[in-house]
């Protein structure tokens, strides 16, 4: 080691460390670097990246932050001029020197861009097993991918062959040419996670739905008994084909329990009255006449009334009141009935 003044400096294998302690700097090949304990420090940083996105998006963050890395590198050691089989030659020793972990390039072709690596007790792999996890990690392969993409001047991806964590002596990645990017695994995570999103959306919105069809069943068009023999039910809105059907079977069961004789459908209330909704009274009327029910129109607007002559049906002859106290007092007057003061 050469001392002069405040200034150090190490060349270990050929790699050359250097610091400055006057102006707080500690150089790594002509670089600036930072150390940091593994299992203790930068163990939390990683822990705390992946309790902020989650574990799944975590590896994506690690493995895209390892490419990038890598990149940088092979575009630093190509800006030396270096031939890039000297360079991939060499890049071993520059890893295990910079404490990454035994390296071994077990083979490459820069004709075929394929290799594959070897990585024995990589600082990935001592976290990985400080973390508990049971799966290989993300940035050392990333990296190498990364590196290897610009030294092969194409885009290389890789495929763990084997994994130290799982039990393997070694991990070992084969790389090779593939149109597989980090951007692409991100934006294949965001759209998946959209998706996912999209569908518990729907789940979701469903459900709602369907209370809220199974809470205007029972509020929508109520059966409403007047007095034993006369029911009024009114209708509130518009009737489409299944809204239609449900008030049509659901007063179909219950006349019979009520006995009713008159059976007063209040229109005032309903809304966009078109010929299906005509055709509906017209089915209503003969389905509640084969049950022994009479029918009886209250509420009918002059556009209404206008509209039921027009289709040419016979309900015409059914009785039509404007109001319901007047359709009421009509079945009453059938039944021979009447309201009287009480005595």
């Amino acid at each position: 080691m050469e001392t002069k003044s405040s200034k150090y400096e190490i060349n270990v294998n050929g790699s050359l460390f250097d610091w400055d302690l006057d102006d707080a700097t500690f150089r790594f090949e002509n670089d600036d670097v930072v150390v940091f304990w593994i299992n203790t420090a930068f163990k939390t940083l990683l822990d705390s990246i992946e309790e902020i996105s989650g574990e799944e998006s975590a590896k994506l963050v690690l493995e895209t932050a390892g490419y990038r890395t890598g990149k940088i590198v092979s575009k630093f050691y190509l800006e030396s001029n270096k031939e890039k089989e000297d360079i991939i030659n060499h890049l071993p020793n520059i890893y295990l020197t910079a404490g990454w972990g035994k390296t071994d390039i077990v083979s490459f072709c820069l004709e075929e861009k394929k290799a594959i690596v070897r990585v024995n007790s990589g600082w990935e792999y001592k976290i990985n097993i400080a973390q508990k996890k049971k799966t290989e990690g993300t940035f050392l392969p990333g990296h190498w991918a990364g590196v290897l993409s610009g030294l092969f001047e194409t885009n290389i991806w890789y495929k763990v062959r084997q994994s130290q964590v799982q039990g393997d002596q070694y991990s070992e990645y084969e790389f090779f040419e593939s149109e597989i990017t980090p951007s692409q695994n991100i934006s294949a995570m965001i759209k998946e996670r959209t998706q996912s999103s999209q569908k518990e959306l729907e789940k979701e919105i469903a459900e709602q739905t369907r209370v809220l069809s199974e809470i205007i069943k029972e509020i929508s068009s109520p059966i409403i008994p007047v007095i034993d023999s006369i029911l009024v039910i009114p209708l509130v809105g518009r009737y489409e084909e299944l809204r239609a059907e449900e008030l049509l079977n659901r007063t179909l069961l219950n006349l019979p329990r009520y006995k009713a004789e008159y059976l007063i459908l209040d229109l005032t209330a309903l809304k966009g009255v078109d010929q299906y909704t005509l055709d509906f009274l017209k089915k209503f009327v003969r389905a509640a006449s084969l049950l022994g029910s009479n029918c009886i129109f209250v509420g009918i607007s002059p556009e209404l009334s206008l509209q039921i002559i027009e289709s040419g049906n016979k309900e015409t002859q059914i009785p039509c009141f404007s109001i319901l106290q007047q359709g009421i007092t009509h079945a009453l007057d059938q039944l021979g009935l009447e309201i009287s003061p009480k005595r």
